[in-house]
């Protein structure tokens, strides 16, 4: 078998075999077949695309490059159910839903990454916690499930590791925006970590990576299928990023609002959010018959503290400081905090996610290239949401910042992101549409 014969069979359309597939990530993953080649096959993938069964076939091989985790995870609960966002501004979620899911009983060992672009990472939002560890070895990983029901660590090097090297190769040679590609990625890291049920969080909108319902819906439907392919669970729920998901927008910011919300406060979009998500989590992973029920748990969760002693729990189990959990003020704060107000009076027309993410990029609350250092204080409170009226004079934002160049810069960047209308604005849906 030789590497060119595939790149030939998928440059003219045709479906690659179950074997072809496998000999490639063999290959790639071990160096024998060079990076312009994968880049080669890659670009093909881009315009031809693949079948529901090749892409199957691409994340099954991409998922066992290197090491499983699914038969010790087993041994620790009888259902493994895991969570993915595909990405977005003011997206604090896993930190809410993980622990709000984990004091309900079902355990959560979740494998996050870091912001890149304006898209916020959860390593970076837990970092904001002094001491906390986010590089657990899989013994440490083992022992903390099994004491306590939650891990929220980064991925170790030797899981999917093609996935890592194809996706470096993707993001340099414009093939990034391929739905197979994109499915697959997710799609086997998910299988790798041993999920048997999986909730996708599918964004769509200006602030995300798919930015027309068109789009997200092929993409959830694609790893749906995989799912099913699979004998796997999956639920995707495509959700809205046109604008912020609630009002934070920034590491230690978004902290801060996550524990607003545990503690059953929060933005009232955001606490939606996550009780929506941790209720379709706690029905696959089989704690509660329906939603309804599993929510009218997960609210109680919230009301009597249990979610918030899980997630301070898991805090402190990562090395981190209890305190900052329980007193917010502990965390990260910026030198630098001034609020904008509305100019004019009228309905929130638009309030860009797009734009804000990419005004706290230049805050550094975010990274525009993976070695960048970021800074966990900065970042903005967003006041209000689509549709809400203002009057002229009316707090719009603030803006946290460690400079006080920046900080000017951020406050024209978001005053651009927001529009406004004379007449009354339909606010947005949080979320779209459901795929089983």
């Amino acid at each position: 078998m030789r590497i060119v014969d595939l790149i030939e069979k998928k440059r003219d359309g045709e479906q690659l075999t179950t074997e072809e597939i496998n000999y490639f990530i063999k290959g790639f993953t071990s160096g024998e077949i060079a990076d312009y080649q994968a880049s080669a096959l890659a670009m093909a993938i881009y315009f031809r695309g693949m079948t529901p069964r090749e892409t199957a076939d691409l994340t099954m091989a991409m998922a066992h490059s290197g090491d499983t985790m699914d038969v010790w995870m087993w041994n620790i609960a009888p259902l493994i159910v895991d969570k993915h966002s595909t990405g977005g501004v003011g997206d604090k979620t896993t930190l809410v839903v993980e622990p709000l899911v984990a004091s309900l009983g079902l355990p959560v060992g979740k494998m996050s990454g870091r912001g890149l672009g304006f898209s916020g990472g959860t390593l970076d939002k837990m970092e904001s916690f002094t001491g906390y560890r986010v590089q657990l070895t899989t013994d440490e990983f083992k022992k903390q499930l099994q004491e306590i029901g939650l891990v929220l660590a980064g991925q170790t090097a030797d899981l999917a590791p093609a996935d890592g090297k194809l996706y470096a190769l993707r993001d340099v040679t414009g093939t990034v925006p391929s739905l197979p590609l994109i499915a697959s990625s997710i799609m086997s890291k998910k299988l790798a970590v041993g999920a048997h049920a999986i909730v996708l969080d599918v964004k769509v909108g200006n602030g995300a990576f798919m930015p027309t319902l068109k789009l997200a819906i092929e993409l959830g439907q694609t790893m749906v299928r995989i799912g099913k392919s699979v004998n796997r669970k999956v639920v995707a729920l495509i959700s809205d990023m046109n604008q912020p998901l609630g009002y934070a927008v920034g590491n230690a910011l978004e902290a801060r609002e996550a524990i607003e919300t545990l503690r059953g406060g929060g933005p009232q979009d955001f606490r939606e959010h996550c009780l929506h998500v941790a209720s379709y989590m706690l029905v696959l992973g089989k704690q509660f018959k329906n939603l309804k029920a599993a929510r009218k748990a997960c609210e109680k969760a919230l009301a009597d503290g249990s979610a918030l002693a899980k997630f301070r729990q898991l805090v402190v189990a990562q090395g981190g400081d209890g305190s900052q959990v329980d007193d917010p003020d502990k965390l990260p704060k910026a030198k630098f905090i001034e609020t904008v107000s509305s100019p004019k009076s009228g309905y929130i027309k638009t309030i860009s996610a797009k734009e804000i993410g990419i005004a706290s990029v230049h805050l550094g609350a975010g990274r525009a290239k993976k070695t960048d250092s970021i800074d966990l204080a900065v970042g903005f409170i967003v006041h209000h949401n689509v549709g809400d009226k203002v009057n002229r004079g009316d707090p719009l934002f603030t803006v946290h910042a460690n400079d006080e160049a920046k900080l000017a810069e951020a406050k024209v960047s978001a005053l651009a992101a927001h529009t406004f209308s004379k007449t009354k604005v339909k606010r947005l849906p949080l979320f779209y549409k459901t795929l089983t």
